[in-house]
């Protein structure tokens, strides 16, 4: 069992950027952000994979998030910026080794989490 920590999460306005952190116990090959926020589902936002880094983003954030992982020290980043209110959510990430590439935005499909960082963004 893989143990996942983030931070970075804050208030913002609108327009405004924050950087996510997540940081492993482990090494494992695919890692994802995913956000929940009040009343709603659980949705996948960005997921990398490997040393090489292959990304995948929902499209509602593709062009203003960027989500990197620095293997040596088995962290994961989510870059965001142009953050707008429906953006605002509580931000899990979250790791697997047996998640296929089809299924790397799908929280059903993942076992380990993080207890997650909250995003509020103004208008």
């Amino acid at each position: 069992q893989v143990q996942l920590v983030e931070s970075g999460g804050g208030s913002v306005q609108a327009g405004g950027s924050l950087r996510l952190s997540c940081t492993a116990s482990m090494y494992t090959y695919k890692m994802a952000w995913f956000r929940q926020a009040p009343g709603k589902e659980r949705e996948g936002v960005a997921a990398v994979w490997g040393r090489g880094g292959g990304t995948r983003y929902t499209d509602s954030v593709k062009g203003r998030f960027t989500i990197s992982r620095d293997n040596a020290k088995n962290t994961m980043y989510l870059q965001m910026n142009s953050l707008k209110p429906e953006d605002a959510a509580m931000y899990h990430c979250a790791a697997s080794d047996a998640v296929s590439l089809s299924d790397v935005l799908r929280p059903d499909r993942y076992k380990d989490w993080g207890q997650g960082t909250q995003v509020t963004v103004s208008s």
